[in-house]
Parts: structure tokens; C-alpha cells; sequence
């Protein structure tokens, strides 16, 4: 059981008002807070051994080096992969996914090749394939999602073909909550010959990940909403994945020689990471990654599926919410909840609930397809993290009914 108090403490920005009441972060799929930890280790960065990395002899760039590369170790570990030299830092979990898109793709499909992809998806994982599509001549399939919620994965067979070369998924859809049966698909996938590439920016800040348990062969997430900064992506992929691949970006550091009209490339993870990259978010990205090993991803999950399973309950007592994804908590929903209010728009819902210092998400969520496949053009969003609490649940139910009187009002026009 988490120790609620003593989390929060460390969440300065959980302490301040808006619009005269207690904050309610329920924001949390779209990026997290940041507790001191990080805090301070990025003005420790700044204060103490600001340097480039790589290139220096010198104390600070060799201190700089040392904490930067310790982060890819620790990255490496949190998601059990084999090697740090399978771990390649990026800007966020999109360019991630447009790296192994590029780097990969461009140089192994071919006309007729197919890449099979989900309905649930987040536009980070599927516009690069639509634009790598139209590049290579490959075609798109798109496994459906089933009226409960989850992927029809009877259908899974029928779609994986002998020109299936990739399987691209989300772990946990950002929209519905529902954790996808990542392990099962891989399996499957890799029988017809395919690989498989997963979207866990939903799933790592959340769940125990293995990468070698899950079976896939890459795997992108994002530093921000995992308590970690902005500016920090990771790429996992196989090393010996990566070292057929071409460069996605070329510059510095990711060279071993440069002549006037060719030039070879660096080991892997480093061939793909051209230039300065972003130092001190990564070093207190890994600050972040302590802090999330420190408290148990299990008990972040617990935690989290406690939460969601109680405002599960207590939606579906308040007339006129219309809940979207699997019906009630069980393994397959993380702690994300999608609704609306019957009657309201989703934009009307935020502002409301943003009245009572509630913030949550409102709008399509990058998931314009699945929001066609729900039948709406947007939903409201709660989605929960560690720091949460059952109070909080409770004032989102509150600023609910309020917000629902509120619209109940009849207007009065004067004369």
C-alpha cells in the first residue's frame, strides 16, 4: 500500500489552488507532475557539471558523460532489456516511433508489404506509418476494436498474412484504458515472420514492463509522463535489430569517420543519436526512473487499478455518464476513464470541472479513428497516477454533479 502523504509531499506543484480550491491533477496520460527529486537534479545539472558529453576530456564533460550514460543503464533495466546498448534516447515517444519507422521501414518494405496496426491507435503511431506506407508502396491493415472495448483478436489470424513485416501496437490505449495482450500478439506475429513494434507511453509509466516477456522487438516510451521531464523519449529495439539499421539523423557523434563525400557511423545506440543531445533532462530522467523503482511499479499498479475500479463504481451511479472502454476494472484497463455527460459537450465538461480545480482531459486525445469508431467526436478524460487519491476521485464525481446542475439551468432572456 502506498504511502499517499509522503508521495505528495514531494509534488510541490499538488499544493497550489486554481480558482480558489485544491488542485485535482487528473490529467495524467496527457504528461505528469515532477517531484523535487527531479526538480533538483536538473538545477544540480545546471549548477554543478554543465557540460557536452561525449567529446570532453575535461572533468565536467567527463562527470556529465558518466551521469548521462549511468541513465541509459538504468533505463535499460527498468524495462529488463538485455543490453543498455538497445536503449537510444530521442525527444519523446513519437520521434521514438518515427526513428524505427525511418531507419528500419524505408529500407525493408517493399511494394505489397503490409503493416498491421490497431484502430486504438494514437496519431504517434500511425501517421509515421501512413507516411512510411506511402514511401515504400507497403499497405495498412488495422486489427478492430471490439464493442467492450478491447482488440478483436479472433480477426488477428485472418489479418497476419506472409506479407505482414510489422505488427506496431499500444500497450494501454490512451483513450479506453485497456491494456492489450502485447505477449499473445507477439507470439503470434512472429510465427508469420513479422516484428513488433509496441507504443508503451501509456503502459511504462504504469505497469512492471519486460521486454523480453512482452516479446517485442522494439518498444517507445516518453520521459514526461512518467514523472520525468520534457524533452526525453526512448527507443528499445533489439541490438541486433539496430545494427542493421541505417541512421535516422546525421551529425555529430554519431560518426566513427567523416570524409569529404562519405562517412561511417558510430556504434549502436550512439549511430543514432546525432548531435548534443537533451543532457539534463536525461540525467533527471533518470531521477525519475529511481523514484518509480523505489516505490514498485506493482504498487504503482495496485494503486491505480484500486482507483480506477472505485470511480469505475461511482460513475456508473451518476445518471447520464457514458463511460467508453472495458465495462469495469480487471487486468485489461490501466487507470485511465473516459466519459461524457449526456447532453454536454466534452470541452464544456473541462471548463466546468476546471472551475472546481479539477483538470482533466478534453477533446479527441491524437485518436481521431477510434473516436469515429466510438461514434463520438470527443470524450472528457480522467486518468489517475501514484500521487492520486480517493478524496480526489470523490471531487471529480463533485465537480460532475456540478457541472451537470450547472447546464440543467434554465436560461433567462431578459426583456
Amino acid at each position: 500500500m502506498l504511502d499517499i502523504k509522503r508521495i505528495r509531499a514531494d509534488f510541490p506543484i499538488l499544493s497550489r489552488t486554481v480558482h480558489g480550491k485544491p488542485l485535482v491533477y487528473l490529467d495524467n496520460a496527457a504528461t505528469t507532475q515532477k517531484p523535487r527529486q527531479v526538480i533538483d537534479a536538473l538545477v544540480r545539472y545546471y549548477s554543478h557539471y554543465n557540460a557536452n558529453i561525449h567529446r570532453g576530456i575535461h572533468t565536467l564533460a567527463e562527470e556529465a558523460t558518466a551521469a548521462y550514460e549511468a541513465v541509459r543503464e538504468r533505463t535499460a533495466r527498468f524495462v529488463q532489456a538485455p543490453s543498455s546498448r538497445g536503449i537510444v534516447f530521442t525527444r519523446n515517444a513519437t520521434e521514438a516511433i518515427n526513428l524505427f519507422a525511418n531507419a528500419w521501414g524505408r529500407s525493408v518494405l517493399q511494394p505489397g508489404d503490409q503493416i498491421l496496426l490497431t484502430e486504438m491507435e494514437h496519431h504517434s503511431n500511425l501517421v509515421p506509418w501512413q507516411l512510411l506506407a506511402r514511401a515504400t508502396g507497403a499497405t495498412l491493415a488495422f486489427l478492430p476494436v471490439a464493442p467492450d472495448g478491447t482488440l478483436s483478436l479472433e480477426e488477428l489470424e485472418t489479418l497476419l498474412t506472409p506479407r505482414t513485416k510489422l505488427v506496431a501496437l499500444t500497450h494501454m490505449s490512451n483513450v479506453l484504458g485497456t491494456i492489450n495482450p502485447v505477449s499473445r500478439i507477439a507470439e503470434r506475429a512472429h510465427a508469420r515472420g513479422a516484428l513488433v513494434l509496441v507504443d508503451a507511453a501509456q503502459s511504462a509509466p504504469h505497469l512492471p514492463l519486460d521486454v523480453q516477456t512482452l516479446g517485442c522487438d522494439a518498444l517507445a516510451f516518453s520521459s514526461h509522463k512518467m514523472l520525468g521531464p520534457t524533452g526525453v523519449g526512448v527507443l528499445y529495439a533489439r541490438e541486433e535489430l539496430l545494427e542493421t539499421m541505417e541512421p535516422f539523423l546525421g551529425g555529430g557523434e554519431m560518426i566513427s569517420d567523416v570524409q569529404l563525400t562519405s562517412s561511417t557511423w558510430n556504434d549502436v545506440p550512439w549511430k543514432f543519436e546525432a548531435g548534443t543531445p537533451n543532457i539534463a533532462d536525461v540525467i533527471a530522467f533518470g531521477e525519475a526512473l529511481a523514484y518509480l523503482e523505489r516505490i514498485g511499479m506493482d504498487a504503482i499498479h495496485a494503486h491505480e487499478q484500486a482507483l480506477t475500479a472505485y470511480a469505475i463504481e461511482q460513475l456508473q451511479d451518476v445518471d447520464g455518464v457514458l463511460l467508453y472502454g472495458p465495462s469495469r476494472q480487471t487486468a485489461e484497463r490501466g487507470g485511465i476513464i473516459s466519459f461524457n455527460l449526456e447532453g454536454l459537450h466534452p470541452h464544456d465538461v473541462g471548463t466546468a470541472l476546471d472551475a472546481e480545480g479539477v483538470a482533466i482531459r478534453a477533446g479527441h486525445h491524437c485518436a481521431k479513428p477510434l473516436m469515429r469508431r466510438l461514434g463520438v467526436v470527443a470524450t472528457a478524460r480522467a486518468s489517475f497516477y501514484l500521487y492520486n487519491t480517493q478524496q480526489e476521485v470523490d471531487r471529480l464525481l463533485e465537480a460532475i454533479r456540478a457541472a451537470q446542475a450547472f447546464f440543467r439551468k434554465p436560461v433567462r432572456v431578459a426583456l
